[in-house]
């Protein structure tokens, strides 16, 4: 590919994307184009990775970059993770389960962890040996958190949870999951709590299948299912029960923003496959740059990337600053996954017939894109959420 989705839309790299992050984000790509897009088309077909690439990530600094150097992290901010979310996009191997772990799961141990499930869990995270997943909807209770069913009852210095989860993303990988679970169904979203569950270390816990997608084949995503499975209570997380769902709604605004960083970053590499492709490919004795219409819709689509990318940018220069309110991650979750599901079917569109073929890239953005407008709180609940600051 001759055109660089990095650079696609000329705009400026803004203050926090500089140095060690710009550095950070060249190591990924190069990382992430060396030893994991030529095993990439293997993934898909198997529809999940395999443990060795995440610890290979591990070795190379792409796993828990936001986490403190004193328990294996890299130090860094959510502009480190944003560095590595977009060379995942721009590189093409956007079922790599790696954001999900650094940038959504590590952090509530961060944030809500004891200094011992720190120490303990943050460094292996870091490393690979575990792979992170948060179990949050259920066939019941999708982006209605406060439907959740699972439950969590005390026995002695134990909890028993029982319940089922589905959609879970790295559901057959991950080895520490965060279940949110209803401690006291009475109290309803104030009886919800967050406990961490080790699977190698319990029994009574079971995957279901591997979810058969429409996209992002490779990233594995599962049914699971608890069966009074034993925790100790040391593995709640916060300092007493039902603080979950203020904790879930604390880090959601970041879990939006790192949906609308991957969204943006495939929107550039979309552009820029697609200005490869429309000035080689010829019709009617010309390049199809060439016709006008070619032009005006990647004049419009270039407009609207550029937009988006800016806001993109100044959403993340407020959340290192810890001044990202909900209501404006909510806008870049939906406005931005919006804006790629349509400059994928547009770019598509300008690819022809080859568009629809799956061993060209556009085909798999395509596809890849659609999930975007649905997990992290759907778009439609995002507008809520976003009407509610009016």
């Amino acid at each position: 590919m001759s055109t660089n989705p990095a650079t696609v839309l000329n705009v400026p790299r803004p203050d926090w994307a500089q140095d060690d992050v710009a550095m950070l984000q060249d190591m990924a790509t190069r990382f992430l184009t060396d030893e994991i897009l030529p095993r990439y088309d293997e993934f898909e077909e198997a529809e999940i990775f395999d443990r060795e690439s995440w610890k290979k990530a591990g070795e190379n600094g792409l796993l828990c970059a936001s986490m403190p150097e004193e328990y294996g992290g890299s130090g860094g901010t959510y502009a480190h993770e944003s560095a590595i979310i977009e060379a995942i996009s721009h590189v093409g191997v956007d079922g790599f389960g790696i954001a999900l772990h650094n940038s959504i799961v590590a952090p509530y141990i961060a944030h809500y962890g004891s200094e011992e499930q720190k120490k303990r869990w943050l460094p292996k995270m870091a490393t690979g040996e575990l792979i992170g997943a948060i179990a949050m909807t259920e066939p019941g209770a999708g982006s209605d958190l406060q439907g959740v069913k699972t439950r969590a009852e005390k026995d002695g210095n134990h909890y028993r949870i029982n319940g089922s989860k589905t959609f879970i993303t790295n559901g057959q990988l991950a080895n520490l999951i965060i279940v949110v679970t209803k401690t006291d169904p009475e109290k309803g979203a104030k009886g919800t709590s967050l406990i961490v569950v080790e699977t190698d270390e319990v029994e009574g816990f079971e995957r279901g299948r591997n979810l058969d997608k429409i996209g992002l084949k490779s990233n594995d995503t599962s049914e699971l299912f608890f069966n009074d499975v034993r925790v100790p209570t040391s593995n709640l997380l916060g300092t007493e029960e039902g603080q979950g769902f203020v904790q879930l709604m604390q880090q959601l605004p970041q879990e939006r923003l790192q949906i609308g960083g991957t969204a943006i970053a495939m929107v550039e590499r979309a552009l820029a496959v697609t200005i490869d492709y429309v000035k080689e490919r010829k019709a009617f004795g010309k390049a199809v740059i060439d016709f006008q219409n070619t032009q005006f819709k990647l004049a419009e689509l270039k407009t609207e990337a550029t937009i988006g990318r800016v806001f993109y940018n100044d959403c993340v220069a407020r959340h290192v600053k810890g001044e990202l309110d909900p209501s404006t991650a909510s806008m870049a979750k939906y406005w931005l996954t919006d804006l790629q599901g349509k400059v994928a079917d547009e770019c598509l569109q300008l690819h022809g017939g080859y568009g629809y073929m799956n061993e060209y890239p556009i085909a798999r953005m395509w596809r890849d894109a659609r999930v975007q407008r649905i997990y992290g709180g759907t778009n439609e609940i995002m507008k809520l959420l976003i009407a509610r600051s009016l």
